[in-house]
């Protein structure tokens, strides 16, 4: 036996998946070493999730071996993947809701005392658990009440009380603030000291240098290539999607056609009691605002308002310079806004309807007439739509659940183009999306503000907040907290807005009538 045979965790050969006219995996090699982080690189709908859900035991092969240990090994379920030592934390959260925190790291592994759970030392342990990946969240919260961010790091927790010897990570940073991206990256690089073999997978190429041991990069459900993780991104990239990408950020901007058009959109003084306040801005055809920030800052709870999903207490919205009615959906959809909201899955897409009833939501009821769908109309629409963005699937007819990530995106935003829009709302649009598809995306945001619509865009992630929009808008504490030109922005300049702390005169005599 070699000495890297000796240090072998798992090994994957010749694994191949189909699912009814898709094939999935076709002949795919991986291995993975005891104290390494090894990498797996691919677009959207190359065949990760499918790999590590056989590592998981949500599939299974339909050709080819796994070994785990030197020994050939069949997963037919979580529990089998779990006596194997393999932990799995899914981009998607596995998490119950009405649950605890403590019972959901712990669920279907409760400590028990004379038979009845142990409700102390379950609180106990998962405090402990959540203190070592830096959360500061009771273990009594109920799941519902975290946002994204706590609700990573609680999966990570949860991944952790197992004690597995090979952690899969499937985007673990994608919804993580920088500085919660550190303490992750200081987790796994504990776990590889402990001689515990990662899986990590991510889109953020520059991820892959500063914890990867290794990488392998999948395409077509075929791996094509092992290579090291200081391997230069611009070959990364070439490996990935077969060609090289010459511009990350390719916004073409309004200066370059004449310059932005009116204000389609203008909020004014728009306030909800204990979350954001006093937050005005405009947004002029042909032109794209970034809305930076850190989480928690009130971005999302911003742009929900705006598109009447929930209420605010003071200020007003106007479209094309109409007057637009606080909280209601409908009206702000008749006067032309459009929302892709940062769940995808729980509120962009009904999952178990088909891609082409996805595409036709917010046209069903103008394609409807004395109670019948023009279904033939619908139909030609979404196969237009669908052809235009690329969508990866197996017909109109599949499930948008089968998508990847990337795919389901592109279905999101798909909706709204075939509606007559002024205004598209992008929340994250390109979160857990791969390099191909994100220049995809942003070639369409190009398209939209071209043909003299609005974009405003909200991300985490600043290269893409500065090479995509016109202006930058930065959020801290519920108030803008600056505006910034394309030309000026830093990463920097905006982070030094987005970490301001000291309130206004105002605020300050607020709070203490409070």
């Amino acid at each position: 036996m070699s000495s890297s045979d000796e240090f072998e965790l798992l090994r994957i050969e010749g694994i191949r998946k189909t699912f009814p006219g898709v094939v999935a995996l076709d002949s795919v090699d991986f291995d993975l070493r005891r104290g390494e982080v090894h990498v797996l690189l691919g677009e959207n709908g190359a065949g990760k999730s499918t790999l590590i859900k056989m590592l998981s035991g949500a599939y299974t092969p339909d050709e080819g071996r796994i070994t785990v240990g030197g020994e050939q090994v069949r997963i037919h379920g979580a529990q089998d993947a779990e006596k194997l030592g393999i932990a799995t934390i899914y981009q998607e959260f596995n998490l119950v809701p009405d649950l605890t925190v403590a019972e959901n790291i712990f669920l279907g592994r409760q400590p028990r005392r004379f038979g009845l759970i142990d409700r102390k030392k379950m609180e106990t342990d998962a405090e402990a658990l959540l203190a070592r990946v830096g959360v500061n969240v009771s273990p009594r919260a109920r799941v519902r009440e975290l946002g994204i961010a706590r609700l990573q790091m609680v999966e990570i927790a949860k991944a952790l009380s197992l004690d597995a010897r090979v952690l899969i990570m499937d985007e673990p940073t994608a919804v993580l603030t920088s500085e919660e991206v550190d303490k992750l990256f200081a987790i796994v690089r504990a776990l590889r000291e402990d001689g515990v073999g990662v899986v990590f997978i991510t889109h953020h190429l520059e991820e892959i240098a500063a914890l990867g041991d290794r990488v392998t990069v999948i395409r077509d459900g075929r791996s094509v290539g092992q290579v090291p993780a200081s391997t230069p991104e611009d070959e990364l990239v070439r490996l990935m999607v077969g060609r090289s990408i010459e511009q990350q950020y390719p916004r073409e901007r309004p200066d370059d056609a004449g310059g932005a058009g009116g204000a389609l959109l203008k909020v004014e003084g728009l306030t909800r009691d204990g979350v954001f306040q006093d937050v005005s801005f405009e947004v002029r055809a042909g032109e794209v605002v970034g809305i930076a920030g850190l989480v928690g800052a009130g971005r999302t709870e911003v742009v929900r308002a705006v598109f009447g999903a929930d209420p605010y207490d003071k200020g007003s919205v106007e479209v094309a310079g109409a007057a637009l009615a606080r909280h209601d959906v409908n009206a702000a959809m008749a006067a032309g806004i459009g929302l892709v909201p940062e769940d995808r899955k729980g509120q962009g897409l009904v999952l178990d309807q088909s891609v082409e009833e996805n595409l036709g939501l917010v046209t069903l009821r103008a394609a409807t007439r004395g109670g019948f769908v023009d279904r033939k109309g619908q139909h030609a629409a979404a196969e237009r739509i669908a052809a235009q963005l690329g969508v990866r699937m197996a017909g109109l007819g599949q499930h948008v659940r089968t998508l990847s990530g990337g795919n389901q995106q592109k279905v999101v935003i798909g909706k709204w183009l075939l509606a007559d829009i002024k205004v598209l709302i992008l929340d994250e649009p390109t979160r857990g999306i791969d390099v191909g598809a994100k220049v995809e995306i942003y070639q369409l945001i190009n398209e939209l503000t071209a043909a003299g619509h609005a974009v405003l865009m909200i991300s985490s992630d600043l290269p893409e907040v500065l090479g995509m929009s016109d202006r930058v808008l930065v959020m801290a504490q519920g108030r803008i907290a600056g505006e910034l030109d394309a030309a000026d922005a830093t990463q920097d300049s905006v982070m030094a807005l987005a970490v301001s702390t000291t309130p206004t005169t105002d605020e300050s005599e607020a709070r203490r009538g409070h």
